[in-house]
């Protein structure tokens, strides 16, 4: 084996990942929350004052599959983007949020079926400052879910919670990186 010379180690400089020019940034930044406020606008505006089981469990689901349809896509971007560091941020700061206004929606959706399923009437803020406290394990326990039914969806929200922080973001992570290792 011929011995290393100083040609097959390039200059640290060189192995760096480049970084993303500060418009490009801005304009991430400017999406993401973007993204995020047109969310939460939209949460506050759906019309989720429905009394149907049926109306819960359709906007969870079609939600959560539009999710991982989301993601999905999210993960191809950041596989060819220039800068999957940057588009992974997006991704996430995208997916996190319509992750909760989905529990978040199915919560209020549930207490306008019974008042009974909540431990107190929920706002659409109530039931999102809930979904946050479950998502982040908090749980000040303040509000909490009363039914067997409500409970049970509580009980997904956590799995899904784990799922979203494991596999979601090891996805992500694992796009970024390869994403990177694939530029010259």
């Amino acid at each position: 084996m011929p011995p290393k010379t100083d040609s097959d180690n390039p200059p640290a400089d060189s192995r760096r990942t480049r970084r993303p020019p500060a418009r490009l940034v801005i304009r991430s930044a400017l999406r993401t929350t973007g993204s995020a406020a047109a969310l939460v606008a939209i949460y506050y505006l759906l019309p989720l004052s429905t009394s149907a089981a049926w109306v819960a469990i359709t906007i969870l689901a079609i939600g959560l599959i539009l999710l991982i349809v989301l993601v999905t896509f999210q993960v191809r971007w950041i596989l060819i983007s220039p800068f999957p560091g940057l588009r992974a941020i997006e991704a996430l700061a995208t997916s996190v949020p319509l992750f909760l206004l989905l529990f978040a929606s199915t919560y209020v959706v549930m207490d306008k079926i019974s008042g009974s399923n909540f431990s107190e009437p929920l706002t659409r803020t109530d039931a999102l400052y809930f979904t946050v406290t479950v998502f982040s394990t908090v749980g000040f326990g303040d509000i909490t879910a009363r039914t067997q039914t409500a409970r049970l969806v509580v009980t997904g929200q956590m799995i899904a919670d784990l799922v979203v922080l494991g596999l979601g973001i090891k996805a992500i992570v694992g796009a970024v990186r390869q994403g990177r290792s694939a530029r010259p």
